[in-house]
């Protein structure tokens, strides 16, 4: 009978997991196994650039690398695991419910925007945490140029000043201008709780953050959150209200919500605990990585961080891992020392940095060069060519 491996999600982690485990079996000439993987789509989406225009255009598909591996791919939505029985309830794409079962589980189900109790939100306020929702803040977008001239149509709110809403703050004055014309008051401005630009970022990469934000005309309002949404426009917590037909919420990701329900320790933002070969602590049949994992990336007390730089690295890690478990084959320790970031400040560049410290390394146009490279080559997923995906899916390859 053969051992099956079941992945939940097609993201970084899930893809790559499922790339890795198939290329240790073909090393060692195992066949007897299945490995399959179970997500909404057979396809990579390419959720860190949900900030720029054509979001509709940001996904590669992978049914052709699957097919190419002998990668299962079953279609539908996981919405239970039943960890004493060994199965996974999903709905498929035609709405159905269905059970199929597993020896070995890796969960690589990601994030997903936690969207706060406030006021209007819900209701009124955009995202880019998933393509759909990216799709959607792109088509009001267009949609700006239909209406009169006035503020609010000219004003973005975007609430949070972390990652994501400094790239899709300092993205949006030329996406505005382009549907509103060059002559165009536009106006942007980030809400955050912070006492200072990007300081949740550190000190030296948040100068070149106040800097791209002077230059493009993006203004902060600092010590302050948003109490309610409606069609126009924010309130803030002083009172304050601001004229804005577009509203955009950025204020951080926790796990799916399939983590609870594999016993086990997790962490404030629903993430499970891990060893080191990215198994969970308790669960001798299930792994975790990408954005449900919580996991060390060092010795000195880092863990990994909800990306993609940490996903793929994780992934490969995982299904190399599960598969060493099955061929009774020494796995390889989850490492990441290195840690970079590479932020995207609309048309000033972008910052480049090193280290957890994050520690300036390039700015402008040649950060912008390393950050279009990393955007549109590195984080897409291999070619559907046995010997090159599976050279590209070695945990052992150097990080540079």
């Amino acid at each position: 009978m053969k051992h099956k491996i079941m992945i939940i999600g097609a993201g970084f982690g899930g893809m790559w997991a499922a790339v890795s485990a198939t290329r240790l079996f073909n090393i060692h000439g195992y066949q007897d196994v299945e490995v399959t993987v179970l997500a909404p789509q057979a396809e990579l989406r390419i959720r860190p650039r949900f900030y720029e225009p054509d979001a509709h255009t940001l996904v590669a598909p992978i049914d052709a690398l699957f097919d190419a591996l002998d990668i299962k791919f079953i279609q539908g939505t996981a919405y239970s695991i039943n960890v004493e029985e060994k199965s996974v309830d999903y709905r498929d794409a035609s709405g159905m419910e269905q059970r199929v079962g597993y020896d070995k589980l890796v969960l690589a189900s990601g994030s997903s925007l936690a969207t706060p109790s406030i006021q209007g939100v819900a209701e009124h306020a955009f995202d880019v945490d998933q393509l759909e929702q990216a799709v959607r803040l792109e088509q009001h977008l267009t949609s700006l140029a239909s209406l009169a001239e006035s503020k609010g149509r000219n004003t973005v709110v975007v609430a949070g000043g972390g990652f994501t809403g400094i790239e899709t703050a300092t993205e949006m004055p030329a996406r505005l201008r382009k549907i509103l014309g060059e002559q165009a008051n536009i106006e942007v401005i980030i809400v955050d709780r912070s006492t200072e630009i990007g300081a949740s970022m550190g000190a030296e990469i948040s100068r070149s953050i106040a800097e791209a934000c002077e230059e493009l005309g993006v203004k902060w309002r600092l010590k302050s959150s948003v109490v309610a949404v409606d069609e126009n426009g924010v309130v803030l917590d002083d009172g304050h209200r601001i004229e804005a037909k577009t509203v955009v919420w950025t204020t951080g990701v926790r796990a799916d919500s399939l983590t609870s329900q594999i016993p086990g320790k997790q962490d404030a933002l629903g993430r499970l605990h891990v060893d080191s070969n990215l198994a969970v602590i308790g669960q001798r049949d299930i792994y975790a990585t990408g954005d449900v994992a919580y996991a060390a990336t060092d010795d000195i007390g880092n863990h990994a961080l909800m990306t993609c730089q940490h996903a793929i690295v994780m992934g490969r890690h995982a299904g190399n891992n599960v598969a060493a478990e099955i061929l009774g084959i020494e796995p390889v320790a989850y490492r990441q020392p290195k840690y970079v970031t590479c932020l995207d400040l609309g048309q000033w560049g972008a910052v480049y940095t090193e280290g957890w410290n994050r520690e300036v390394k390039l700015t402008r146009q040649e950060g912008k060069s390393l950050k279009t490279q990393i955007n549109t080559v590195w984080i897409y997923p291999p070619a559907a060519n046995r010997e090159a995906a599976w050279a590209a899916a070695d945990p052992l390859i150097p990080i540079a």
